[in-house]
């Protein structure tokens, strides 16, 4: 089962991610093959998605998310210009593949980084184009340290457990070569980060997978307890990857 996702919050909270996500959407900025067809993975609610599509003056945009609140709104904001659909991306098969697989603020919520980039590389053709952002080796260690220190004190369904996989660019470099990838580049890059509205980013895109796994009477509790203690700007870190299918 998906984790739920407060998605309307997500989505007005979220000014960061879309944020980094136009460092990305610069890289394939005038790269796009002509009538591209372009796979963005993880789409949320649809903003960076709407952002792709500007970049394509001839084209197409694919777009999976694994929460169905997520594709509800992106459905709803991007109406017949994208194809959407609810995808956990460590099962996606295309009928065909793609010219260029985008994804921003995502893969590091995906359990299993082998078979991860295995998949991706199954659905770019060959001389495809990848380009990648998500929380790389060392993101958000402040509010990590917190939410352990609340676990250990008051809530021991979260003792020891965590939703991400945050990577480092060594181990991605390897894991996309041997996926099928050449001209691999990874690399981190330090992101401190402030919100407007920092209650609503750390419910809405920190803590989903951890209210989850909560009963409904602490959720509210484990959250309050985190926002007491955390202190911005956010430590992020982002890991930046660039590829070509083989």
């Amino acid at each position: 089962m998906s984790t739920p996702w407060d998605a309307r919050t997500y989505d007005r909270a979220s000014v960061p991610q879309q944020e980094w996500a136009l460092a990305v959407l610069e890289r394939i900025a005038g790269r796009l093959p002509m009538h591209a067809k372009v796979l963005d993975v993880g789409c949320g609610t649809g903003r960076v998605t709407e952002a792709l599509l500007e970049l394509l003056s001839d084209g197409r945009v694919l777009a999976i998310d694994a929460s169905q609140e997520m594709v509800d709104l992106a459905r709803e904001r991007l109406g017949d210009r994208a194809r959407v659909w609810r995808q956990d991306v460590l099962g996606l098969v295309l009928d065909e593949p793609v010219d260029v697989i985008v994804s921003t603020a995502t893969l590091h919520w995906v359990p299993d980084h082998d078979r991860l980039w295995q998949r991706l590389a199954a659905a770019l053709r060959s001389g495809g184009i990848l380009e990648i952002q998500c929380g790389g080796q060392g993101n958000i260690d402040r509010v990590r340290e917190v939410i352990d220190a609340i676990a250990a004190e008051s809530f021991p369904e979260l003792t020891g457990w965590s939703p991400w996989v945050f990577a480092g660019p060594q181990e991605t470099h390897a894991r996309l070569e041997a996926a099928g990838f050449t001209n691999v580049r990874c690399w981190l890059e330090e992101r401190p980060t402030w919100s407007d509205d920092l209650a609503g980013f750390v419910r809405s895109s920190i803590l989903p997978a951890h209210l989850a796994r909560l009963p409904a009477e602490r959720r509210e509790p484990f959250a309050a307890a985190v926002l007491e203690r955390v202190r911005e700007p956010l430590d992020y870190v982002r890991l930046n990857a660039s590829a070509v299918r083989i």
